[in-house]
This record gives structure tokens, sequence and C-alpha cells, in this order.
């Protein structure tokens, strides 16, 4: 099966532990503890495949039963795995967050193996049962930041990628900074939050819209950036800068959350909405995601 769009970073599974309690540091709350699919990658597919896309992953899965597990549960789902690394020798990656009604209190992602595994992740686009140099892939890829800085500045300056409408996003505030060197890719999307935002121009920013401003100032050819509850904005170069406020619900969860923002935002233009339509779709979707019960 052909992919409608590929999804390149982090597979792995969120171990994620949920509480309605408001929690500090060295809380100790009853609550529930999923284990389910995660990671940037996996979360914006699972939401394209929720829209009715075909994602396929590009990644890297170890070959021990955690890694078994987690791409036949990928399967299951609809997804494209027949182009994942899998590895001999590196473990399968997790990721490990304690959530309260307060917001995220603490997490650890243990992503060492796809850091590990590097460029071999994208022979499937070089090796043409996905694209090659000649006829690279020409549809659109979500990319997260959990790639290292070397890999993502060789996709910036591949040929591999010349003809991808490229959407990325940071994994974490902690890696923001790696996205530096695809800013001024001319087919790149940022999605960042405020806080990536001000990572990425070494600044400050009071609101999105600000934030969106100074991205575009400093060469980056489309962003989004979010800010919680607050007005989220989306600029393009030539275009300006919008903004919309996402609706008000009660959090119950947020890992996950700017994800699920990004694939919705994703579906929404590949269904033809305009930058408002598709900006008030995204913060609409988030917003359905973040209210969900607690333990789902």
């Amino acid at each position: 099966m052909t992919p409608d769009i590929l999804c390149i970073g982090s597979v792995l599974w969120d171990i994620i532990g949920r509480s309605p309690a408001v929690m500090r540091v060295g809380s100790d709350v009853p609550g529930r503890i999923t284990r389910l699919p995660g990671g940037v990658a996996m979360n914006i597919a699972m939401t394209l495949r929720r829209f009715g896309l075909v994602p396929g992953l590009i990644t890297a899965i170890g070959r021990d039963a955690e890694g078994e597990e987690l791409v036949a549960a990928c399967a299951r789902m609809g997804m494209v795995t027949d182009h994942i690394y899998r590895s001999e020798d590196l473990p399968t990656d997790r990721y490990m967050a304690v959530e309260g009604a307060n917001g995220l209190v603490a997490a650890i992602a243990d992503a060492h193996s796809l850091e590990a595994a590097g460029d071999k992740i994208l022979r499937p686009l070089s090796d043409g049962r996905l694209g090659s140099a000649p006829a690279p892939w020409a549809g659109p890829i979500a990319l997260d930041g959990n790639l290292t800085e070397a890999l993502l500045s060789e996709i910036a300056a591949s040929p591999l990628f010349a003809l991808s409408d490229l959407r990325v996003a940071p994994a974490s505030p902690g890696k923001a900074e790696r996205l530096r060197p695809l800013m001024a890719h001319p087919r790149a999307t940022l999605y960042v939050n405020l806080e990536e935002a001000g990572l990425l121009c070494a600044a400050e920013f009071a609101t999105a819209p600000a934030a969106a401003e100074g991205l575009l100032a400093r060469g980056a050819h489309r962003v989004l950036v979010t800010d919680g509850g607050r007005p989220c904005a989306e600029g393009t170069q030539g275009a300006g800068v919008i903004s919309d406020r996402p609706p008000e619900v009660l959090v119950t969860r947020i890992t996950g959350a700017g994800d699920t923002f990004m694939a919705a935002h994703i579906v929404a233009e590949q269904r033809g909405a305009s930058r408002e339509q598709a900006l008030a779709a995204a913060l609409r979707a988030a917003a359905i995601y973040v209210s969900g019960e607690i333990g789902s």
C-alpha cells in the first residue's frame, strides 16, 4: 500500500500516569496508568488515520518483544509499517510522563535508539521504495525533532526532500533548536509552541502572533505557534500572520495535544481548507483531544 503521508520520527511506547488531582513534586495520588503507542510521529499518524489518511511510518523500532508488539499495533491501526528500520541491537524506545489537573508534572523520553539509528531510517526514500534522488517523494511528510540535529541538517539540504511538503514539529522545548536548519527550507512548515518559538529566535515573545512574526523575520517559510488556551497564530512569508483562539474546555490530558493539532491542520489543508478554516479546525481537534476523559 502506498502511504498518503510519511511520518518520520519517534514511534515508541507511551507510559502515562494521569490523575484528576493537582500534583506537585513528591505527590503520591490515585490515578490511571496507561501504555499506548506514542511518540510524536506516531501521535500524528494516529490522528491522520482517524481522519481517513493512510500514514507510512519512517522510524526505528527494536526487534525485542516490545518492538514486535508495537509494530503489530501500528499495523492493526491501518498504518504502513513496511518501511520501518528494525534493529537487532537497539531496544524499542519509551516515553514516561506524569500528568495532573495542573498539567504535565514531569516526563522522561528514552528515544536513544531512534537517534542511534541515524540516517538508516531514511533508506526507503533513496532506494526506490518510496523515492530516490532523481525522483524524490513529492507528497506530505510529518517530521519530528527527535531526530539528531545532524540528520535534520542533512534532510534540510537533501535532494530526497526537495519536492516534499514538510511539516515539522519539535519533540519538546529542549529539542526545539534542532529545527534551525529547517527554518529557511522553502517547503517547510514549523509547528511550535510559544516557548519553542522563543528558543528558535533566541528571544522572548508575549503572544503567539508576535512569535510568528519573529520567526518569519528570521527567515522561516511558514509557522504555526500555539500558546495553550491563549490565541494561536499562523504566519506565511508574503501573506502575513492570522490568529484564532482555542475553544474553552476542561483540560484532562496534555501529552499528544500538539501532535493532534498538527495532524488536524494537515488534514484540513489536504481537504482544501483556507488558512483560517485550517487553523480553526486544528484548534477544535486539539480542544476535543485535551478534554478527553481520564484513562481514555
